[in-house]
């Protein structure tokens, strides 16, 4: 089942992202999180986004039952973000892969 298989990409990504310190124990302002640029680029950092956003709002969706997206492209947005660290964030990158591969437009 999908659901269950983006979860563990959830969790393996919150344990990742905790792994490397980018997870932080603050919110960002609501301001912030309600940008409206893609992955809200001009108010967090791309790990935020994948903290206080991104997880959150995957989880709420398979517990709500709510259609999963269709299609999602995160790699890029993950390898720019990270350009100075790709290879000591390998294991994050093949996460989002992960995502970006189970949702894939076929």
């Amino acid at each position: 089942m999908i659901e269950q298989t983006v979860m563990h990409l959830l969790d393996n990504l919150e344990h990742n992202l905790k792994k490397h310190q980018l997870w932080q124990q603050e919110l960002p302002s609501l301001d912030a999180l309600n940008s409206s640029a893609p992955f809200c680029c001009d108010t967090l950092a791309f790990e935020q986004w994948l903290q206080f956003i991104f997880i959150p709002k995957m989880r709420q969706l398979i517990a709500l039952n709510i259609p999963l997206p269709a299609s999602m492209t995160l790699l890029p947005m993950a390898e720019q973000s990270w350009q100075a660290k790709l290879s000591q964030y390998q294991d994050l990158l093949e996460i989002i892969s992960g995502f970006d591969q189970l949702f894939v437009v076929q």
